[in-house]
């Protein structure tokens, strides 16, 4: 399984906070755990600055699964790389999206919805619970995983109905939010999945990184991609408001 890691890479650098949670980048951390799991052949990392932010059309055809953490510049990653992401998920490729990540482009697109919600920054304790035990995702989890500060995301989740919803989160200034959920487009899959607030250091709790690796073993595409009229993938523009910088 090849994994590609985006991260925009700008509150790391911005912020000193930020900067000394992850010396190394969102994508740094994740990338180190990846790294080493059974079954992952190359993981590389891109960021927003790169040409193309490093999605080239190499790099997208050399990947199983691509992980996506953006939050402040969503508007600035290219629609022509959006369009290439879009046609490769449809044939197969699979997509994770992290936290502030639903309001990136490739998710929208592949949602067709605003995929706004509710957010508060407030240091609120979460706990994940678990709403589907027998799905992969969850297997070797208990009721429920546990964060002692999280920045809370609540309902209204603008998001089609998934076709699993796999962890249900709780905060206690009493919101909850729809925090695991998957969805399949075409011949790909896609897992969206809430923690990873930038200045808190869950990419380093190994059962936040442990669900986004199990993630990434479940929408890994493993069938046949060459199929006829595969190729010829539908180009939906988003017809949405313009993408907020916030949350």
């Amino acid at each position: 399984m090849n994994i590609t890691i985006y991260n925009e890479f700008i509150h790391e650098k911005k912020d000193p906070k930020v900067g000394g949670i992850y010396p190394d980048g969102i994508h740094g951390a994740i990338a180190s755990f990846m790294e080493k799991q059974d079954g992952v052949g190359k993981v590389r990392t891109v960021t927003l600055e790169m040409p193309e932010h490093g999605l080239t059309d190499e790099v997208i055809a050399d990947t199983d699964v691509l992980i996506w953490w953006g939050h402040l510049a969503h508007d600035k990653v290219d629609d022509a790389v959006v369009d290439k992401l879009q046609k490769r998920i449809l044939e197969g490729m699979g997509l994770v999206v992290l936290h502030s990540g639903h309001h990136s482009k490739i998710f929208r697109r592949m949602m067709g919805t605003s995929c706004s919600l509710t957010w508060r920054e407030a240091d609120e304790r979460e706990r994940l619970w678990v709403v589907n035990p027998s799905h992969p995702i969850t297997e070797g989890i208990g009721a429920y995983i546990e964060l002692e500060k999280a920045e809370m995301y609540g309902e209204y989740f603008d998001i089609p109905d998934p076709d699993e919803l796999i962890f249900v989160s709780w905060f206690e200034g009493g919101d909850v939010f729809r925090s695991g959920a998957t969805w399949s487009r075409g011949r790909g899959k896609i897992f969206y999945f809430r923690p990873g607030h930038e200045t808190y250091a869950h990419f380093y709790n190994p059962e936040i990184l442990n669900i986004v690796f199990k993630g990434a073993q479940f929408v890994r595409f493993r069938g046949n991609t060459k199929v006829k009229g595969i190729n010829s993938a539908p180009n939906i523009k988003e017809s949405l408001e313009p993408i907020s910088s916030k949350e």
